[in-house]
């Protein structure tokens, strides 16, 4: 069954099928951090159970899947209606003595016979398990397409949305790395003029002003934590192209995000730029909750 990525972890998929008798398999997937799978099949067919687990993992291997198999009709395999004769004749004596011992009238009859349990029984004979998997299995191969199928279009869509949304966050990350010189360039203008005024026009050592300059330069190098973020970016949209299970990879990569966030805006302590870090933080929570949703 061809797969293609990244898939959403929310989907429903119904597949049917006749032959000795009328077979249906509903899928209902969740999202979950594992493969989860709970199985409901009438409990003569259990020993399929695992057969059917395996099937699943082929396609899926994340989500909470919830899977109902339900049969309809009859076969010439059913039950059979047994007859406990011995069972029937003491049965039969019990009323004889009752009739003699009360004087009552008539005889017993048939019905009065049937009427008691166990007198006729149904007795099930068994089924080739193997016929059986084979129609199930037809029936599960059109519910896991179908499953597959709208896994896929609400990944397309889970796709767009992230994409779109890490736009906007490299956007903001950008906006952040130009306003850099120009802070850097205005808190060395405030500290001259705050030196002026405490020094009151004594003149100030020029080699003393630019150390001063480059350790507030330095405090506000975020290089490294800008590269960095550019280079989550790009892994982030690496991985949406990939042709498997990226969910687990997303959600420890906007982890990083994350700490390089808190790093940047903890050096850089700007009323705008800390907006701007809360921005991204917010933007970052809305991708967590899309990522949740892919396998």
């Amino acid at each position: 069954m061809k797969q293609k990525r990244p898939l959403s972890m929310t989907a429903f998929g119904r597949g049917e099928t006749d032959g000795l008798r009328h077979w249906t398999v509903e899928l209902r997937s969740v999202n979950h951090r594992f493969c989860d799978i709970k199985i409901k099949l009438p409990r003569e067919y259990g020993a399929l159970e695992e057969r059917i687990k395996k099937e699943i993992g082929k396609v899926f291997s994340r989500g909470h899947i919830e899977v109902m198999v339900t049969v309809s009709g009859s076969t010439m395999t059913g039950a059979q209606a047994q007859v406990n004769i011995p069972l029937a004749g003491q049965y039969m004596t019990c009323l004889q003595q009752l009739k003699d011992t009360f004087a009552l009238d008539g005889l017993p009859t048939l019905a009065m016979l049937a009427s008691f349990k166990d007198v006729i029984n149904e007795e099930k004979c068994e089924e080739d398990l193997e016929t059986v998997w084979e129609e199930i299995s037809k029936a599960l191969g059109l519910a896991l397409a179908a499953c597959l199928q709208m896994r896929l279009d609400e990944g397309l869509i889970l796709k767009k949305d992230l994409l779109a949304r890490l736009q906007n966050f490299e956007a903001t990350v950008t906006s952040i790395a130009n306003a850099i010189p120009g802070l850097v360039a205005k808190r060395e203008a405030t500290l001259k003029e705050r030196l002026n005024a405490l020094l009151a026009g004594v003149e100030l050592d020029p080699l003393r002003l630019t150390q001063e300059v480059v350790i507030l330069a330095d405090r506000y190098d975020v290089t490294e934590e800008l590269v960095r973020l550019r280079s989550h970016i790009q892994q982030f949209t690496t991985f949406m192209e990939l042709d498997e299970p990226i969910g687990r990879r997303l959600d420890f990569l906007l982890q990083e995000f994350l700490r390089e966030i808190n790093t940047l805006s903890s050096k850089i302590n700007d009323t705008e730029v800390i907006h701007k870090t809360v921005e991204l933080k917010n933007e970052i929570e809305k991708i967590r909750e899309q990522v949740q949703n892919l396998e």
